[in-house]
């Protein structure tokens, strides 16, 4: 058990607060979307925005937090939302950017998840298997998400009772303050085995169906690799590596399809195998499995996807500039030529 979880602190939450307490509301627009209880503390769930505050305003969210044992994807989070702060500070063209682009931070939102170094949040739920989403296709006994115990990992909860606390105070703040934007993208940041950065978009739940704005994101893809050509990362649907029930993105993009709105979510999976390969003694904790454990190789995780969140918020500003060239019968026979060859 670490320090952390013995003093019941959670760093992160505190770097969160602190962020909050120096920019003095100058920046930053602030809100608790929901209080989650764990041994007689609270522990708030932040949701920090900063840019164009016009609901019809283009918008990305970063999210992390959502397993536990991934901080470093929270870490990433905090990483870009300092950088935009500090831009701030100095450069004029960013700030002018920001008169028509918002950007959503919601760094942490498994907090007692993170303090425990589990996967799972207090209750022993799984939350990105938490959502009212069933998988019809062939999956992986147990990893795909079950409803036998919370003391095995990827439990769902009891069936038919609400999501929980965490989840339905992220798809509350989507539904209220993303849904009302012309076009959004959600970069959520996570970590997992492999040896490669993954951009994984939905369905989790079906091998055989595209979703609706598959040409839009096949757009996107190309516009990232094109610009930067050297990146090393793997854009797919996340069905390509496994199927889930219950994830809060399909959940989510499904309800966005009732609403005039592109809404592009993405999973950022960071490959923890590298850092596991050239240091196999993380294997001795948990938290090893999914952080580096070596100051040098969390830095370069730190700066290593900036370049991939400004990107995209640039994506996000100049959409009306590139989404039509999407909208096009090329553009969607190449993405299911890449993607869905093997669907009859």
């Amino acid at each position: 058990m670490s320090e952390q979880m013995k003093n019941n602190e959670l760093l992160e939450l505190k770097e969160i607060e602190s962020i909050i307490q120096q920019d003095n509301n100058r920046y930053l627009s602030c809100e608790v979307l929901s209080h989650i209880t764990f041994k007689e503390q609270l522990f708030p769930i932040y949701a920090l925005s900063i840019g164009c505050k016009a609901p019809d305003a283009p918008c990305i969210t970063f999210t992390g937090g959502v397993h536990g044992l991934e901080r470093i994807g929270t870490q990433v989070v905090l990483t870009f939302l300092q950088t935009v702060l500090s831009r701030l500070e100095w450069d004029i063209a960013f700030e002018d950017m920001l008169q028509r682009v918002r950007i959503n931070f919601l760094p942490l939102l498994n907090p007692v998840g993170m303090l425990n170094e589990t996967r799972s949040n207090g209750q022993g739920i799984d939350l990105m298997r938490n959502a009212p989403v069933d998988c019809h296709e062939k999956t992986i006994w147990l990893g795909s998400g079950h409803r036998i115990s919370p003391h095995i990992p990827w439990y769902r909860g009891e069936q038919g009772q609400p999501m929980q606390a965490e989840a339905q105070a992220l798809c509350s703040f989507i539904k209220n303050n993303v849904f009302s934007s012309p076009f959004s993208i959600v970069l959520d940041c996570h970590s997992g085995f492999g040896y490669h950065d993954q951009i994984w978009f939905p369905y989790a739940n079906s091998k055989l169906k595209p979703i609706k704005h598959l040409s839009e994101v096949y757009c996107l893809r190309q516009l990232f690799f094109q610009t930067y050509p050297y990146q090393n990362y793997k854009f797919e649907p996340q069905s390509q590596h496994y199927l889930t029930h219950g994830d809060l993105w399909d959940h989510l993009y499904m309800q966005s399809l009732e609403h005039n709105t592109t809404f592009l979510p993405l999973t950022l999976e960071i490959g923890s195998w590298r850092w596991i390969r050239k240091n196999p003694l993380q294997l001795r904790s948990s938290l090893g499995f999914f952080h580096p454990i070596k100051p040098h190789r969390t830095n370069r995780v730190l700066r290593g996807h900036l370049i991939l969140m400004e990107f995209l918020v640039h994506a996000t500003l100049s959409y009306k500039k590139w989404l039509n060239e999407s909208h096009t019968q090329r553009m969607t026979q190449e993405a299911m030529e890449l993607w869905y060859h093997d669907i009859k």
